[in-house]
C-alpha cells in the first residue's frame, strides 16, 4: 500500500512537470514574464528533466526499495503489535471471567461451609440443652426417690421406735404396781422419749 502510493505521487509529479514547462516555456515566449523557477531554454528543461528521471530511477533503484523494506516491515511490525495486542486482551477478558466464576464459585462455596458450620452448631447446642434436661430430671427423679426413700425409712424407724417404746411402758406397766402420780411420770417419760427420737429422726 505505501509502495502504491509513493508511486502515485512520483506519477502526480511526472504529470505535472511537462504542464509546468509548458506554462514557462509560454511565458518566457511573450518576453515580458516575471523570473519563474522553469524559466530558461529548451536544452537546461531537457537535460533537467533528464537528470530528475534519472535521479528516481537512482532512488527507486537503491533507496526507494530499502526504505520501501523498512517502512513495510515497519507496518508489519505495527500490525503484528496491534494483533498481538488483540490477543493479549481477548485472554485476559477470558481470564477475567474464568476468575469472576472461579470467585463467585467459591463464595457459594464458602457461603455454604458457613450455613452448614451453623446448621452444625444449632443441632449441637440443641443436643446439648436436651441432655442438660435429661440429666437434671434424672437428677431430680433420684433424689425425690432418695428423699421417699429417706422418708420412709424414718416413717419405719419411728414406728419401729415407737412400737418398742409402748411395748418397754406397757411392759414396765405391767411388771410395776404404780399409783396414779408414778403412772403420769411413767406417761411423761415416755413422750419426752418419743419426741427425742423423733427429733432425732
Amino acid at each position: 500500500m505505501l509502495k502504491r502510493r509513493m508511486t502515485c505521487a512520483v506519477a502526480s509529479i511526472l504529470v505535472a512537470f511537462p504542464s509546468t514547462f509548458a506554462w514557462a516555456s509560454e511565458a518566457g515566449g511573450h518576453g515580458e514574464a516575471a523570473p519563474n523557477l522553469f524559466s530558461g531554454d529548451l536544452g537546461n528543461s531537457f537535460w533537467t528533466l533528464v537528470i530528475f528521471v534519472f535521479v528516481l530511477i537512482v532512488l527507486g533503484k537503491f533507496a526507494w526499495g530499502p526504505i520501501l523494506k523498512m517502512l513495510q516491515k515497519r507496518e508489519q511490525f505495527i500490525s503484528d503489535s496491534l494483533e498481538s495486542a488483540k490477543r493479549d486482551r481477548d485472554e485476559a477478558k477470558k481470564m477475567m471471567a474464568d476468575y469472576a466464576t472461579k470467585l463467585e464459585a467459591a463464595h457459594q462455596e464458602a457461603a455454604a461451609i458457613v450455613e452448614e458450620a451453623r446448621r452444625d452448631g444449632e443441632a449441637l447446642r440443641r443436643k446439648l440443652h436436651e441432655d442438660a434436661e435429661k440429666e437434671g430430671r434424672e437428677l431430680l427423679a433420684r433424689a425425690q426417690r432418695d428423699i421417699q426413700i429417706a422418708k420412709e425409712t424414718a416413717i419405719s424407724e419411728l414406728y419401729s421406735r415407737t412400737l418398742d417404746l409402748a411395748a418397754d411402758v406397757a411392759g414396765k406397766i405391767i411388771r410395776q404396781k404404780v399409783d396414779g402420780q408414778g403412772h403420769k411420770a411413767l406417761l411423761d417419760e415416755s413422750i419426752a422419749e418419743l419426741s427425742k427420737a423423733g427429733r432425732n429422726n
